[in-house]
């Protein structure tokens, strides 16, 4: 089942608040001695998660499906890039990551509990049940926090982006569990920032007519440039647009430009830059042009994950009335939620 985004959390009553994990999506099937973590695509995450199987079997019902969220979190905060890590080709990777960060399941509804299916039971009965089913677990499965009260749904919502969470979300407590269906709501956040534009690259199936993205840099407090992300979703004709506008700033912008050491000098192997091809890409083309750092943007993002944008960046305005040298990461600086290391004790 999934949400719509939505841009305030809906009027009226009937709804159940949740936080919105920022993790894998996982439901656990479980028969006795059989249990599959099975993705939202319908792959099997096992292998990649072996430290959560046989807690399953220890703390669940024989037979059961539950609903949740797969995550790490470490130093009272949610971290995506960590559970990245943990999908590896190799098995000896995944067992030294399972031991060293190892991950956490975050239920937050009830489909099956052992004969019984209760895809069409009202949610507020699943709550009730998977509540019951879960009053003796132990980490490192939790049951989501959950409100009717509308004021500390905005509470959290206000508080919890500081932790890595993505917002808020909203269920009817009467709807039944409607699969690849929108019937939830979720409020996410949405935050402005001002953003060097250090390079970009070229539109698919495009290249030197239209652009496809641009990069985007932030300064450290070491007066680094760093590369937190990208900007994207132009129409066509701004695509087209942007050629130009880019093209005096482009002219000998690698010369002395801060990410110089991520260009392929000629007869050498590339050095992969931040956001750069990797198993995540999928044989996406991720090259990159460089631009003289001088131009400032505003974007819109949803929240920070580590030292870079979560999600992709929606341009706002140019900033023409901004130095670059003013882009840093103070406008990100956010509070961790207390309540997420009260959760996640003994950094699960």
């Amino acid at each position: 089942m999934l949400a719509k985004r939505v841009s305030d959390l809906p009027a009226g009553d009937g709804w159940l608040f949740e936080p919105k994990w920022d993790g894998f999506r996982a439901f656990v099937f479980r028969d006795g001695d059989e249990v599959l973590l099975q993705s939202r695509d319908q792959k099997s995450l096992n292998r990649y998660f072996p430290e959560l199987i046989d807690l399953v079997k220890t703390q669940l019902p024989s037979r059961c499906v539950l609903d949740g969220e797969v995550v790490i979190a470490r130093n009272g905060t949610l971290d995506f890039d960590a559970l990245q890590l943990r999908i590896h080709p190799a098995a000896s990777r995944v067992k030294l990551l399972s031991e060293q960060m190892p991950a956490s399941i975050v239920f937050f509804d009830l489909l099956c509990e052992g004969d019984e299916d209760l895809l069409r039971q009202p949610f507020q009965l699943r709550r009730e049940r998977l509540e019951a089913l879960l009053a003796s677990a132990a980490p490192p499965l939790h049951l989501t926090p959950a409100t009717t009260d509308r004021a500390v749904a905005r509470d959290w919502f206000s508080r919890f982006e500081g932790a890595g969470l993505d917002g808020v979300l909203a269920k009817p407590l009467s709807g039944t569990y409607e699969p690849d269906k929108r019937v939830m709501f979720k409020v996410k956040h949405e935050r402005e920032c001002d953003c060097v534009v250090a390079g970009f690259r070229w539109y698919k199936d495009s290249p030197g007519t239209a652009i496809g993205s641009l990069l985007l840099g932030l300064y450290d407090d070491s007066a680094a440039l760093q590369h937190v992300g990208v900007c994207a979703s132009f129409s066509k004709e701004k695509r087209r647009e942007l050629v130009d506008f880019l093209a005096p700033y482009h002219e000998n912008a690698l010369d002395d430009h801060p990410w110089k050491s991520w260009a392929s000098p000629e007869g050498s192997e590339p050095q992969r830059m931040p956001g750069g091809k990797s198993r995540w890409s999928q044989g996406k083309d991720l090259s990159w042009e460089p631009l003289r750092p001088e131009l400032v943007v505003e974007v819109n993002y949803e929240h920070l994950q580590g030292d870079r944008f979560r999600h992709m960046s929606h341009f706002k305005r140019w900033r023409p009335d901004k130095r670059p040298q003013d882009c840093t990461y103070a406008q990100l600086e956010v509070i961790p939620a207390q309540e997420l290391t009260e959760i996640f004790a003994s950094g699960r």
